[in-house]
């Protein structure tokens, strides 16, 4: 795991997803594990990269995250919990804290979407939305429409 606050103003990578909820900015980039997945056994592995950006005013607390992860077939699971990676971090007005994750599906696609819950100097705790994000492996039907 590769987790680390810093100070930066970054640029979006290709290829990321990006949503911003007062003044918070969450990029995320999924990468497919090749070499962790088992095409045969139906089991794909994903890795993500988050990178959560204080362009806000004040200070905030991730507190709890929430994660909806949806297979190619349409069953879904949610995770919910404390922080992320173990920890809660705080990030003061300039301040980006990066970490990356995985999941495994069922499924050669699917779909990752969810929140973060923050909580303000003042006490008062909010959601941040985490975009949407496409897993997508090479084993997957190709459509064109």
């Amino acid at each position: 795991m590769n987790d680390s606050i810093s100070r930066r103003s970054g640029t979006l990578d290709t290829g990321a997803y990006e949503s911003v909820t007062r003044g918070i900015k969450v990029v995320v980039k999924p990468f497919y594990l090749d070499d962790q997945s088992e095409p045969d056994e139906n089991h794909f592995v994903w890795a993500y990269h988050v990178e959560i950006v204080n362009d806000g005013h004040e200070r905030v607390q991730l507190r709890t995250r929430y994660w909806r992860i949806t297979d190619a077939l349409g069953r879904v699971q949610e995770v919910r919990g404390p922080g992320v990676v173990g920890e809660q971090p705080v990030l003061d007005p300039g301040e980006a804290f990066e970490y990356t994750s995985g999941t495994p599906l069922p499924t050669p696609s699917g779909i990752m979407a969810g929140t973060y819950q923050m909580e303000g100097t003042n006490g008062e705790q909010f959601d941040v939305e985490i975009p949407a994000f496409s897993l997508d492996s090479p084993h997957q039907a190709v459509n064109l429409n």
